[in-house]
């Protein structure tokens, strides 16, 4: 592979994309709903000590979330639709090779991708006034975020080399990244809800005058959901992944200040199996402040992010080693109806 020839189909690609006013509007839309969000969120984190870090955690999200949105349009035809205009043959028999051709398209959805996060700059350095976001924080996330971007073109790219029709990659690209969104949510919370343990709630009774009796105790059973059997489902959810990477901050009574914290503390919280409950009203304090903070349930339950990242490498990765070996030339064989030149 050469760096030129990359460069090259990388520049190529990001002209077309330029030459579109539509782009700029979409960027120019993304700017206008980012000052809206980052004004809602100094108002929602105005009561708090570290304000800059909520607001911050917000923004990085809402990049997050445009990208899962709109990168596989604009990645999920950057092979067959050159196919589909016959020029990606002409770019073929020059001295690019497989490699160049790839990755210089990777490289120019990475870029669009990308151009969302530079349009966030003045945001984050806003939230960043607020204080709050540590440096661990900014650095963490901000790499987690790039990591997402990749992994997000290189599934629109490769299924864009598989998939003969745009419209098809395109949309096979949405199922893809909503699998990794939406539906590990869905597979988490029925499967939590469809496994299922009996556990028992101790309390009080009441006599016909409304007072505690204080000599018995009463129990009851129900079925309470095994979220911790499925928390695993979570892992691969990208923004799952960017919250479980980030470092915590928390306020002085242990709970998570930011968006990353509160996402990962429920995470953490799922890995957690259902316990027996009992409530004493005639002495409600009484051993009743064993309830752990955020804190402690983060720091005694197990990160998943490096797995998570690693299914999506590993989903990425294939898709791209796919659209390689379908890119190469000469073809052994190509699906029917594909155009040449």
């Amino acid at each position: 592979m050469s760096i030129a020839h990359i460069g090259t189909i990388a520049r190529l690609e990001l002209t077309q994309r330029l030459r579109s006013v539509g782009w700029f509007v979409l960027l120019g839309v993304f700017a206008v709903l980012l000052l809206g969000i980052t004004g809602l969120s100094f108002s929602v984190y105005s009561f708090a000590d570290q304000a800059g870090a909520g607001v911050y955690s917000l923004v990085v999200n809402v990049v997050l979330l445009l990208v899962v949105l709109v990168s596989p349009t604009l990645s999920g035809n950057a092979i067959n639709g050159d196919r589909d205009a016959a020029t990606l043959a002409a770019v073929q028999v020059t001295a690019a090779s497989t490699g160049d051709i790839m990755v210089g398209k990777l490289v120019a959805a990475v870029a669009t991708g990308g151009a969302f996060l530079l349009v966030a700059v003045p945001f984050l350095a806003l939230s960043l006034l607020g204080g709050g976001v540590r440096p661990g924080t900014f650095a963490v996330s901000l790499v987690v975020l790039a990591a997402e971007i990749i992994v997000v073109a290189a599934i629109g790219v490769g299924l864009s080399g598989l998939v003969a029709r745009p419209l098809f990659s395109v949309a096979a690209t949405y199922l893809v990244v909503a699998a990794l969104t939406i539906g590990t949510l869905i597979g988490f919370g029925l499967g939590g809800a469809a496994l299922r343990t009996e556990t028992t709630h101790s309390y009080r009774p009441y006599d016909s005058q409304g007072e505690v009796i204080c000599e018995r105790w009463e129990t009851y059973t129900e079925l309470t959901p095994r979220f911790d059997r499925v928390w695993w489902i979570l892992a691969a959810n990208p923004f799952v992944v960017l919250a479980d990477a980030t470092p915590t901050v928390y306020d002085a009574d242990g709970w998570p200040v930011d968006l990353f914290g509160q996402i990962k503390y429920g995470l953490r919280s799922a890995q957690m199996p259902p316990e027996d409950y009992s409530w004493d009203e005639c002495a409600p304090y009484a051993g009743q402040d064993d309830s752990q903070t955020g804190r402690e349930v983060i720091e005694s339950t197990v990160p998943s992010w490096f797995v998570g990242l690693g299914i999506q490498i590993v989903i990425a990765g294939g898709l791209f080693a796919g659209a390689w070996a379908r890119t190469r030339t000469p073809a052994r064989m190509l699906p029917p109806g594909t155009r040449i030149a």
